[in-house]
């Protein structure tokens, strides 16, 4: 085929040849066997920035916690977080928890059914919009993740930059040419996005097998590697943290994290952030009043150390256990508060934290 002058022929093709592929090799998923437009949300939002292989339990716990959308309305946000633990980006969380009560308390619980107002909703973006609409309504709308770049970028050969501007409306417009061909834009949505998770694959796209090979532009070309182009991520971010994990009878201090920050309404321990690692407690700027109660307390031999990578981010732990003596809790911060092991266990915690009180509680 000679693709520089059939991409018109392509275009009308794809769709129908992506779904055929997607009824024979699709994954048998729990969220892929419903139309509620709830539970598509819910699936789409955990989804964001995790593998199905991590999402998939999560989103069975909530849809057994919470199983309509007035549920999660009237959850609470400390145990919400707490069944998000381990999914990051909490944010996704508090937004799907505001979400959810505007559609029970404003809109009678009826979700709504259009992609336009779709977007209206908070948190929710022309992404998870599309595939609500589509998924669950059955509107011709395209979606266009990681996956649905990379896949026309490599058949069509598109060498823009898919950061950019330019490059969201290029691909937006080919997406849009494209659905209107497929017979149902629902079974062609997941297959697209399908076909780049198991098939077309960042690093090792099965070629050799490919419905589409002989019309795929990078198979032609040589270009698999270098399509889609993507500019260079933003450098990770290191930081430095020392927590001062407060000990007496048996009980921790923990505090809940208020400051516009990683691990917004998360609780940890006391923290000191450093612009580097510091090698010993000694080194650390304590405040006066903690100063006093480090010196006079009982100090754990070494620090437990613990790293976790987020997105732009790379937090370097080190705990320090403290036992602390009657007569000096009065000094520590107000926002301190002491709990018993199983109490500690109903918070919501960064995994940093969790990982660190499953050592020390054994």
């Amino acid at each position: 085929m000679n693709w520089l002058s059939d991409l018109n022929k392509i275009e009308t093709t794809f769709a129908p040849i992506l779904e055929q592929w997607y009824l024979i090799h699709k994954r048998d998923l729990p969220w892929r066997h419903t139309r509620d437009p709830y539970r598509i949300w819910l699936s789409e939002v955990i989804l964001q920035q995790t593998r199905v292989a991590q999402g998939k339990p999560y989103y069975e716990r909530f849809v057994n916690t919470y199983a309509t959308i007035a549920d999660l309305a009237n959850a609470d946000e400390r145990e919400l977080l707490r069944l998000w633990q381990g999914l990051g980006y909490y944010s996704r969380a508090r937004n799907l928890h505001q979400t959810a009560r505007y559609v029970t308390l404003q809109l009678d619980g009826k979700f709504p059914d259009t992609y336009q107002d779709l977007l209206k909703m908070k948190g929710i973006g022309t992404y998870t919009a599309a595939a609500i609409a589509s998924f669950a309504f059955g509107e011709r709308v395209p979606v266009v993740d990681g996956n649905v770049y990379r896949v026309l970028a490599r058949v069509f050969g598109i060498n823009e930059d898919i950061t950019t501007t330019n490059a969201k409306k290029i691909f937006a417009a080919l997406a849009m040419r494209l659905i209107q061909s497929a017979n149902d834009p629902a079974t062609y949505n997941q297959a697209i996005m399908e076909f780049g998770a198991i098939h077309c694959t960042p690093v090792a796209p099965d070629c050799l097998l490919c419905p589409i090979q002989q019309a795929c532009v990078a198979y032609l070309t040589g270009r698999q590697h270098q399509l889609p182009v993507k500019s260079k991520k933003a450098p990770v971010r290191e930081r430095y943290f020392s927590y001062l994990v407060f000990r007496q009878h048996g009980k921790i201090a923990l505090r809940e994290r208020i400051a516009r920050d990683v691990w917004q309404n998360l609780h940890d321990f006391y923290l000191l952030e450093t612009e580097d690692q510091k090698e010993a407690l000694q080194g650390l700027p304590l405040p006066e009043e903690i100063g006093n109660v480090v010196q006079n307390s009982v100090v754990a031999d070494s620090p437990a150390e613990s790293v976790q990578l987020l997105s732009h981010q790379r937090i370097r732990a080190r705990f320090y256990l403290i036992d602390v003596p009657e007569g000096l809790i009065d000094s520590l911060p107000t926002d301190l508060h002491w709990y018993t092991s199983e109490e500690i266990s109903h918070l919501p915690k960064p995994v940093l934290i969790t990982n660190y009180l499953e050592n020390l509680f054994g």
